[in-house]
């Protein structure tokens, strides 16, 4: 048989533990464009011997196995790839669970967990190949305006180890685990996204330095995400602030602010004043109300004293409406948004067997947006020059995918090339670091609304 680029499919499971896979329910990868599962690295070195010509002998070091990913945004593929190199969202699979905890609607945020997958590859003329502790080291997610195409999400993920059976059963060999009798997913129905399906806007100005003002009790501390507030008291989850059902508080200390009730500014002061007895526990800041509390700047905020908490954010009830709303970025040729974790491999044995990445530890991660666009005015020119921030940027998917928010970024670069009997087109790339006052606030340099298993 002549194999084809379209007689392979990659199916994917999450692990509990780095190295563990599952052997349970596989998910589709999707559509696939870069894929190689075999890409082993064995480390060799030449040992010379004197007086021959050539190396006699060879000495054999840690096996390297790296998985290049890029498929197009169909399913669910590409948001568990580009999630686990954000971080994660807890909310769904622990309380599918059954379990409790501290993880319980966690917002989407940079972390310094690593979470890992199985992936495994099938060839329509039966062979398998599992890649057990896959990790997404440097995920790239693009739309090209300009030439068409899907928006596609691209990583280069390292691995623990690969192995290949014709059959699916892995029993014998080095993870021990057996995928025969595991269906195998079928791909998904929905086309992969476009470039026209992602709405990217914009504020360049915090409108209101205290949109929400929080004076729930003095040390506690708030974590707002892109979906999530989570109210903590000494770094656990509040029960004061208890849970009610599937509404607007799914978990003890946790407001979803995707929830009709929790949607604006003025619900979120009446769900948190309606769970503290306490009289002026939060308020809606100068001239806010009725604005979106999606809008809330993404961050650590801590309660000190009897002051209030002030919460930034941008008021806004639409995009693209009145002054002040989010508006979206003009005449786009490309976005690119790039998250680089920079992992580090810890090499070492199981069993027999000596691999360059037996475990692997969360670097530094590095958010950047690049973007290219038709020369409108000076705005963003204005931004990079005085070296301001862009307080939010939002990449949304529409209600059935959810958002990335992006919070205040700093312009790094910016280029306007003259291109004789050409328009100008404009090149500038952002990074970001989270708001607040408290502890790792710069996790939130972005987030998502994705709950992902």
């Amino acid at each position: 048989m002549v194999r084809l680029t379209q007689n392979i499919e990659a199916a994917y499971e999450v692990e509990a533990t780095y190295g563990n896979p599952p052997d349970s329910t596989l998910s589709h990868l999707g559509l696939l464009d870069t894929f190689d599962p075999r890409m082993v690295e064995k480390s060799i070195t030449p040992v010379p011997s004197i007086g021959q010509s050539t190396d006699a002998h060879h000495a054999s070091g840690p096996i390297g196995v790296t998985l290049p990913l890029k498929v197009a945004c169909q399913g669910t593929g590409w948001q568990n790839i580009l999630g686990r190199a954000i971080g994660r969202t807890y909310a769904d699979a622990l309380v599918t669970a059954g379990a409790t905890g501290s993880n319980l609607g966690t917002p989407m945020k940079l972390s310094s967990s690593v979470d890992s997958l199985s992936v495994l590859a099938k060839d329509s003329g039966g062979d398998y190949t599992l890649v057990g502790g896959v990790v997404p080291n440097e995920v790239t997610l693009t739309a090209d305006y300009t030439t068409g195409g899907y928006i596609t999400c691209e990583a280069n993920c390292t691995a623990q180890y690969t192995e290949d059976t014709s059959d699916g059963d892995f029993s014998g060999e080095f993870y021990g685990d057996d995928y025969e009798n595991v269906a195998f997913p079928t791909a998904p129905t929905s086309d992969p996204l476009l470039p026209t399906d992602m709405t990217l806007s914009y504020s360049t100005a915090v409108q209101d330095a205290d949109m929400l003002r929080l004076k729930v009790t003095d040390g506690n501390y708030v974590e707002v995400g892109e979906r999530y507030i989570r109210i903590f008291r000494q770094d656990i989850l509040d029960s004061v602030f208890a849970a009610s059902g599937v509404n607007s508080s799914p978990y003890n200390g946790v407001l979803d602010l995707t929830h009709a009730d929790a949607d604006t500014i003025d619900d979120v002061v009446a769900r948190i004043n309606a769970k503290y007895s306490g009289v002026g526990t939060s308020a809606a800041g100068s001239g806010a109300g009725s604005d979106k509390s999606v809008n809330l700047l993404k961050g650590i905020y801590k309660m000190t004293g009897a002051t209030f908490a002030d919460i930034p954010g941008i008021q806004s009830t639409s995009v693209d409406g009145a002054e002040g709303d989010m508006a979206l970025w003009p005449n786009l040729k490309s976005v690119a948004l790039k998250i680089a974790n920079n992992n580090t491999a810890i090499s070492g044995k199981t069993g027999t067997t000596w691999l360059l990445n037996n475990s692997i530890s969360k670097g530094k991660a590095d958010v950047t947006l690049d973007i290219t666009m038709t020369a409108t005015d000076e705005t963003f020119y204005d931004k990079y020059k005085a070296g301001t921030v862009i307080p939010l940027i939002r990449l949304d998917f529409g209600a059935s995918v959810g958002s990335i928010a992006l919070t205040n970024g700093t312009i790094t670069s910016f280029s306007r090339p003259l291109t004789p009997g050409s328009e100008l087109v404009d090149t500038l790339s952002i990074k970001f670091r989270g708001s607040g006052d408290y502890k790792n606030y710069s996790s939130y340099a972005i987030s998502a609304d994705w709950t992902i298993a």
